[in-house]
């Protein structure tokens, strides 16, 4: 196992901002803002060709707010998780109150802790150091997360503590970590999103709390089911570019459409007491665009009678004739009906989007296809289809070449594409087609030709002269 380490502290001193430069990713959502990181998140540092996972935490408050307690909770747990704890306290401020309260908290874990003294850039380190000795803390470190400055010194004291830890086996297991199929639940705010993530989890992972807003940054959770590895991603709920305020609420946006793009699989959730909304068709019209593999969950079932879920199947139907492909699942998340059949529709989708066929059953289905129905014709030219092949997967996209194809009208394409649907059983993935037209032989030789009968016509009107 490699070390695990978690950075905690009260909030806005820099602990996602540390992690982002310990990983040198920008995977943690950084703000001014306190409170922004909600969510326990993990992340991999690689130091002398040694490894270890760190944690990033939300701050711990001594207010007893119930989204407060929500997350100090999940503190608790990474805590449980780590083999060290990185103590992050603000330089500037120096120390106060909450941080010895902190310190306290800490001490029971039995946990190695590290003193880390952020924001010192442009300031004696001695000094400032000299004010946190009284929490009593043998290794202090003076750094500046954000100038990215001490913190070669300070892995180099995490490498004294763990060096037991550098082995190549863990670094061969840390590189060829399989993280399965990416599964991005997204929807609008406060649809069930966190709650399903933890229900398909089996476990309280994300932070859930009766607020729209709740999850701030995109969470990824690796995890195995029956044989095969899945990582769930949770996200921000995404409204209506109008209505999106806050910094800190477009910066969720942006991370939230960024796993739609590294998902291989993603579920929309849509409220079944709201119905479809056009918030909710932007967002599948999104994940289309992309090509994901799509699974519809209608949640919060449980809660409607018979009269209005036979409503809502109705305009649910009316509504989402586009996207016929992709299962749709009536589920609740808080209560667990309907989550387990989820996994099926993942399968199925995962496996139609990666799928590799075969030449020539792709052309006996297009010849099949023609001869049902033959493509309509231009300027009294029948559009000829001579032959396809596959271009890509994940979405499956094939290219057909012909001739006239650029004039082929959207209803044949439609046509051609629900073909390939049925015979080849691609269900959960959309499809897309890519048109080659093949050159014309005379294209470019007219002048040519109407030069030739001018020449004839010369030589005859020279024999006629004769």
């Amino acid at each position: 196992m490699l070390p695990t380490l978690a950075i905690v502290g009260r909030p806005n001193v820099g602990k996602s901002t540390l992690f982002n430069a310990l990983t040198q990713t920008r995977e943690a959502l950084v703000a001014d803002a306190p409170g922004l990181t909600r969510d326990r998140k993990f992340g991999k540092v690689q130091f002398e060709n040694s490894h270890y996972w760190l944690i990033d935490t939300g701050g711990l408050s001594s207010e007893s707010e119930a989204i407060l307690n929500l997350i100090t909770q999940q503190v608790v747990l990474a805590l449980q998780e780590a083999d060290g704890i990185l103590f992050l306290v603000d330089g500037r401020e120096g120390l106060t109150v909450e941080d010895e309260n902190i310190a306290q908290r800490l001490r029971p874990f039995n946990k190695q802790i590290i003193l880390v003294i952020n924001k010192t850039e442009g300031l004696s380190g001695e000094l400032i150091a000299a004010d946190f000795h009284r929490l009593g803390f043998e290794t202090v470190h003076t750094i500046s997360a954000a100038h990215r400055r001490g913190l070669a010194q300070l892995m180099e004291t995490v490498l004294e503590l763990f060096p037991e830890e550098k082995t190549e086996v863990d670094t061969t297991s840390l590189e060829t970590v399989e993280e399965g199929i990416k599964v991005a639940i997204v929807g609008r705010p406060n649809v069930g999103k966190s709650t399903l993530v933890n229900r398909m989890l089996g476990y309280e992972r994300v932070v859930v709390f009766d607020q729209p807003g709740t999850t701030r940054d995109s969470i990824a959770i690796p995890f195995e089911r029956d044989g095969q590895r899945y990582t769930l991603i949770d996200t921000a709920g995404i409204r209506r570019r109008p209505r999106v305020f806050e910094v800190i609420e477009k910066f969720s946006v942006i991370k939230s459409l960024q796993a739609i793009e590294l998902a291989h699989i993603v579920i929309v959730v849509l409220d079944a007491k709201e119905g479809m909304t056009d918030q909710d068709a932007n967002l599948l019209g999104e994940v289309l665009n992309l090509g994901r593999g799509l699974v519809i969950a209608v949640n919060k079932w449980d809660g409607l009678s018979a009269a209005h879920r036979e409503e809502v199947r109705y305009h649910l139907e009316r509504k989402l004739h586009f996207i016929d492909f992709a299962e749709i699942h009536f589920i609740s998340a808080l209560h667990g009906s309907g989550v387990g059949n989820l996994f099926e529709s993942i399968q199925t989708s995962w496996q139609a989007a990666q799928r590799q066929v075969n030449t020539s059953v792709l052309n006996e289905v297009l010849q099949k296809a023609v001869a049902a129905c033959q493509p309509p014709l231009v300027k009294g030219r029948r559009v000829k289809l001579r032959y396809i092949h596959q271009g890509g997967h994940n979405p499956p996209v094939f290219v057909i070449h012909g001739n006239q194809v650029a004039a082929l009208p959207d209803s044949y394409k439609r046509y051609l594409i629900n073909t390939l649907r049925k015979e080849l059983e691609l269900e959960g993935t959309p499809i897309q087609l890519v048109f080659r037209q093949g050159e014309n032989p005379f294209e470019g030789r007219k002048n040519e030709l109407t030069l030739r009968q001018r020449k004839k016509r010369q030589r005859l009107m020279r024999h006629v002269k004769k």
